[in-house]
């Protein structure tokens, strides 16, 4: 049986998404795509002024997130009509499938927040799939508990305890470990698959080999095996994630492109590198707008910040066409500094 070792710790760097919420980002930057993990980012303030503004309505489409609340509360509304608020511990799993546009709001105006967004690809079969939501309320997560670990599970088993998340096109597993000084976690992977550990606080050590220290809000690549051995050498909180590798191409666009990329469904062949093949894009873009937006997705819903307004057809393609405005902003800019 081979044993899980580190192959690389990454110190997130700080970001800011949605309306200027504060963040620290790993997953996304580097690395960029840990096959099918797209994007990891740990949000948590004190400041209301570094969330507060939460993230206003935006679309997703063809990837898994899951969101997990530590502390504070979030509102949830989307465009198929679906909301709901979360609390600490509480999960929302999300299928974005064929696309929806959501936003996620803090529903407190002053005090901690602190979670965690995970962005998983989904394969390519099921991309036009239809969007679906798991909720999983704190007080009905199992949880496995001794004198040594507690550990919450959210997809997978461990023990007697199962998460609710199950059915799931590939075999995930998603648990959130508290474990005491000196103490150890032992667990059995599936060697398909890629993992990773998201350390919150405290210090870890990771199976035989020696690696460099690790502690507080860092990400651990693992290598892939079957025996995962976790040792802390303070009380540490930390999250593991293991999913199937898809092995399947992926498009990274930039800027207003994303916005299109996003609004339309469509992927873009794209050289981030300012030459020609920008204008090219731009041509593109316009060519599938009249097609851009599936009729079974009409009339979509947006909430502007006091209710939800109803887009038709005419409308949503408003949008894309300032998006490609932008895009040909961007272009320009390029350009300039060839």
């Amino acid at each position: 049986m081979k044993n899980i070792e580190v192959k690389q710790i990454i110190d997130p760097i700080p970001a800011s998404d949605g309306a200027g919420v504060k963040l620290k980002r790993s997953i996304g930057v580097e690395p960029n795509y840990f096959d099918p993990f797209l994007m990891l980012d740990e949000f948590g303030s004190e400041n209301s002024d570094d969330y507060v503004a939460g993230f206003p309505p935006h679309p997703h489409r063809g990837i898994e997130t899951v969101t997990y609340m530590l502390a504070g509360d979030f509102e949830h509304k989307d465009s198929t009509g679906g909301e709901g608020k979360m609390t600490a511990g509480d999960v929302q799993w999300m299928k974005t499938g064929s696309g929806i546009i959501h936003s996620e709001m803090p529903a407190m105006k002053e005090g901690k927040l602190h979670g965690f967004q995970l962005w998983i690809n989904m394969p390519a079969k099921l991309k036009m799939s239809k969007p679906e939501y798991i909720y999983i309320d704190a007080d009905k997560m199992s949880v496995h508990k001794d004198s040594d670990k507690k550990v919450k599970v959210i997809a997978g088993k461990f023990e007697k305890a199962e998460g609710p998340v199950k059915g799931h096109n590939v075999e995930p597993v998603y648990f959130d470990v508290e474990l005491n000084k000196d103490k150890n976690f032992n667990y059995l992977l599936p060697s398909t698959h890629n993992s990773f550990i998201y350390l919150i606080d405290g210090e870890i050590e990771i199976g035989e080999q020696k690696h460099d220290n690790v502690k507080n809000s860092t990400l651990i690549l693992l290598t892939r095996g079957e025996n995962l051995q976790v040792r802390a050498n303070v009380v540490a909180f930390s999250s593991i994630f293991s999913d199937e590798r898809l092995k399947e191409n992926i498009q990274v666009v930039d800027g207003a492109l994303e916005k299109v990329s996003q609004l339309s469904g469509y992927t873009f062949n794209y050289k981030n590198d300012g030459k020609a093949s920008a204008g090219l894009i731009a041509q593109e873009v316009e060519k599938v707008l009249p097609s851009a937006v599936s009729e079974s997705q009409l009339p979509l819903k947006v909430d502007d910040g006091e209710e939800y307004k109803t887009l038709e057809y005419d409308q949503v393609i408003a949008l894309l066409v300032e998006s490609v405005k932008e895009l040909k902003a961007e272009i320009e800019e390029l350009k300039k500094h060839k």
